[in-house]
């Protein structure tokens, strides 16, 4: 695996979310028993997706178990090709879709972005200059021998990701293709 480069220049567009998803401002929550300045705050929560079923488990898993109201989720879709007007607006769907839900079930803001290159470099480079509380991340569905062949942007995020702790949801119980 190779090591991420400090300065490589990438291309990425931020994703204009909808408006249907409220604005949040900067105003402070309102004062809540036992919590901490730095928990009413907020964290900083970076989410790699993709299209795959494991990154929407991922994503759900986060929104359930991890997210706290006022906490900020940034999605981050590593792509290919930047100019390729197909698969943006196919991510900016998806990135829509998420953000929309993850305002329903948990009431945090969503900010996304979509990030040009190699997705473990992509996740890591993101995790520097954010510096969330957690990276969050599904597994692809390989099998072990795969993975080791291949390797994984799991495995890479979790070795070379110095920036936050890396939390690789595991697939679905019962899907086949984690055997």
């Amino acid at each position: 695996m190779e090591t991420l480069q400090e300065e490589e220049e990438y291309n990425w567009t931020d994703v204009k979310l909808p408006s249907l998803v409220p604005v949040v401002g900067e105003a402070e929550p309102p004062e809540l028993e036992r919590e901490t300045t730095a928990r009413r705050r907020g964290r900083e929560v970076l989410i790699a997706v993709d299209h795959g079923p494991n990154s929407k488990h991922a994503f759900d898993w986060a929104l359930i178990h991890f997210c706290r109201l006022a906490d900020t989720l940034h999605l981050v879709h590593a792509v290919s090709s930047a100019n390729n007007e197909v698969i943006h607006e196919q991510s900016q769907v998806l990135m829509e879709k998420l953000a929309i839900e993850a305002f329903q079930v948990a009431m945090v803001r969503t900010v996304a972005r979509i990030v040009e290159g190699d997705p473990g470099k992509v996740i890591c480079r993101e995790a520097k200059r954010l510096k969330p509380a957690a990276v969050v991340m599904g597994t692809r569905g390989r099998s072990l021998i795969q993975s080791v062949l291949q390797g994984s942007v799991s495995e890479y995020c979790f070795h070379n990701c110095k920036w936050a702790p890396v939390i690789i949801v595991p697939g679905k119980a019962g899907d086949e293709s984690l055997v």
